[in-house]
């Protein structure tokens, strides 16, 4: 059997020149929606000038409708988040990290309050083997952020809230989704956002 032969026994070579996937943007979860969630990766990271902070990927895990969809989030635990800092100054960005830091809190928390038992600052090896695989409620949010260039609106998720760990069928019931903004919309980026993408 040739490496190029697929389940179906068909020839992935003769594919050809063009192929689609199929799927393309989802849909944000709605605003307000609480899903049973789990960490997948968590580690450190740096933004373009060297700042540090953690970047986590929650994985859903129900309700049924987004299973499986991913949500990064950014918690500025060490450095100061640049765009606040740059944006609202010094006392803002500082109130930032306190929040970043206790939403982390809340999060070992609910997984089982090893990380902080330490005084020290967690290694990604840390995270890795007390955040990840321990499911508990997110509360999801949505940012908006138009591209100053097309007038296109990029919607996504952010982590608004954590608690613990309830049986799926103890989730209420999800929002209704917000319909998408037109193209050209004028929507307005939130500071609150922990996980945007950034546009030129």
């Amino acid at each position: 059997m040739s490496f190029w032969n697929t389940s179906d026994g068909e020839d992935a070579s003769q594919t050809g020149t063009e192929f689609d996937v199929g799927g393309g943007n989802l849909e944000p979860i709605p605003a307000g929606a609480q899903c049973l969630a789990a960490i997948d990766e968590a580690k450190w990271d740096k933004d373009g000038d060297g700042n540090r902070f953690i970047s986590l990927r929650w994985t859903v895990l129900a309700p049924e409708d987004f299973k499986n969809r991913k949500v990064y989030q950014k918690l500025w635990v060490d450095d100061l988040e640049p765009r606040r800092l740059r944006d609202k100054g010094v006392e803002d960005a500082t109130k930032k990290r306190d929040k970043d830091k206790k939403m982390l809190g809340a999060i070992d928390t609910n997984a089982g309050g090893r990380l902080g038992r330490s005084e020290s600052m967690p290694t990604d090896e840390a995270m890795t083997a007390h955040l990840t695989m321990k499911p508990m409620v997110v509360r999801f949010e949505i940012w908006e952020q138009r591209n100053r260039m097309t007038g296109d609106v990029a919607r996504g998720n952010w982590i608004g809230a954590v608690s613990a760990r309830v049986s799926p069928s103890d989730l209420p019931p999800p929002p209704k989704a917000a319909p998408a903004p037109q193209r050209g919309g004028g929507a307005v980026m939130n500071d609150e956002i922990p996980f945007a993408p950034q546009f030129l």
